[in-house]
């Protein structure tokens, strides 16, 4: 999907047909605010198939790496070390992700993170930083409760430092996206962000360990169109 979304966005708004998702791969996590669960192929082509078009937010990302687009999410610290290996566990299927993040609970990295969120400036030790388009991320991450796919705004969920025990703690949570209630979670909404610090920082979008920081991320209100 971030290949054919890219490939699309190279092209002029006139010239690009509507994207359509068959949800088969390891993740899924996208076609979850599509209406669609992992494996549900049949319903998936029987969409396709009607041509219901809808208009749905898209991200852009720009860096020293140049510049891609996004269905999902972009992610920084811990979610990039977490996906990195769940990269490396994709034959173990869908308990890659949550093994991978157990995995890196354990090593708990975290950084000091500068941002700009709109004309807001925020400063602050963080361990996860996600820029999400849609609600859900690995495969049942329920990361940004309150994303939509088309309200014009991307939601930003911050992690700052906390201890392995408290992380542990708040890890369980993710699934049902009671996380966003904890003290050490901020979410905020918005439709441009800049990462300012720190720098050389690997990032992690849409899957993809692609570009590192810093960088400017922005919403595309009805960027494309998909058949859903």
């Amino acid at each position: 999907m971030f290949e054919a979304l890219n490939g699309l966005m190279a092209h002029p708004a006139s010239l690009r047909p509507p994207l359509g998702l068959v949800p088969i791969g390891t993740g899924n996590a996208f076609s979850r605010d599509l209406g669609l669960r992992a494996g549900d192929w049949k319903l998936a082509i029987e969409r396709l198939l009607q041509g219901n078009v809808r208009d749905v937010d898209i991200g852009q990302l720009d860096c020293a790496g140049g510049r891609h687009y996004f269905h999902n999410i972009v992610g920084q610290g811990f979610v990039v070390a977490a996906g990195t290996t769940a990269n490396r566990l994709k034959h173990m299927g869908k308990s890659a992700y949550t093994l991978a993040a157990l995995w890196q609970t354990l090593q708990l990295p975290s950084s000091y993170l500068r941002l700009r969120i709109d004309d807001q400036l925020i400063e602050q030790d963080s361990l996860l930083l996600e820029i999400a388009n849609s609600r859900y991320t690995g495969t049942n991450f329920l990361i940004a409760p309150a994303a939509r796919l088309d309200d014009g705004l991307l939601d930003l969920v911050l992690v700052r430092r906390l201890s392995r025990l408290r992380l542990l703690r708040l890890f369980h949570t993710i699934y049902s996206g009671e996380h966003i209630h904890y003290p050490e979670v901020t979410v905020l909404q918005g439709r441009e962000f800049e990462i300012l610090e720190p720098a050389r920082q690997p990032l992690m979008i849409d899957g993809e360990l692609i570009g590192e920081t810093p960088a400017r991320i922005r919403c595309l209100p009805a960027g494309l169109k998909m058949l859903a």
